[in-house]
């Protein structure tokens, strides 16, 4: 099933963001936002976004650090097509756009490095996978030409020797993501994870021994299945999400 082009609008942080995308296939869940209230960034921080989708996660963060750039990385083109919609439509184009590339490829000559590489990669391996039909969700939501291994290892590259990497992934595969960044250098690793939903933040910076910690939870849900007060300052008030 090909894309459909039937686009919805929607809202983020309280309205702060409006968000076309997809009608149908892969849509925009809470992740995107807790990735970018995870951002810890200099007012002016170039940030590279890969796995951009739509541009949510580029929005959010612009929408909350009113002096970054943010570029995005994404390998659908009509993906990226209402990603550069949006960022006219939120009024950031000039901060915020988003490039189609495969990151089986090295990235494109020219970009330089970045601060923060901020990223939600595909969560599901091939070889366990039961792809959705639609071929969109399927690439959104499974490993294609770029694996995590290989995913991570050009998020590293494009750092600052001095940056960061944040990324949202499954909880089942926080040692495999720890192993992955510790073997490229990246030893300095922060994991946060966010009951009840089975998810981790990562947040990696260089460093030649492995520092591995768990922060404090984030609790997204009561007992009454609603957000909990701190999920919901970050979710609608655009409230920073501590590590």
């Amino acid at each position: 099933m090909d894309l459909d082009l039937t686009a919805t609008e929607d809202r983020l942080l309280g309205g702060r963001v409006r968000l076309l995308q997809p009608r149908r296939g892969y849509r925009v869940a809470v992740d995107a936002v807790l990735l970018a209230a995870a951002v810890e960034a200099a007012p002016a921080a170039r940030v590279l976004d890969l796995g951009a989708g739509v541009g949510a996660v580029g929005l959010c963060l612009a929408a909350r650090m009113a002096g970054c750039s943010v570029l995005g990385i994404e390998l659908q083109a009509a993906l990226v097509e209402l990603a550069e919609r949006n960022a006219a439509l939120n009024g950031l184009g000039q901060r915020v756009r988003t490039i189609v590339h495969d990151l089986a490829w090295d990235l494109p000559s020219g970009l330089g490095s970045f601060d923060v590489v901020a990223t939600n990669p595909p969560y599901l391996p091939p070889g366990v996978a039961d792809p959705s039909p639609d071929r969109s969700k399927a690439l959104a939501t499974v490993e294609s030409s770029a694996g995590l291994a290989r995913w991570l290892a050009v998020a590293c590259n494009a750092v600052r020797p001095d940056g960061s990497l944040v990324m949202v992934h499954r909880a089942d595969r926080e040692a495999e993501i720890v192993g992955h960044l510790a073997g490229l250098g990246w030893g300095d690793i922060t994991v946060k994870r966010l009951p009840p939903a089975a998810r981790v933040l990562v947040r990696a910076r260089r460093h030649v021994e492995l520092l591995h910690r768990a922060a404090p939870p984030l609790v997204l849900h009561g007992p009454s299945g609603g957000y909990t007060e701190e999920a919901e300052a970050i979710l609608r008030h655009a409230a920073p999400l501590a590590f």
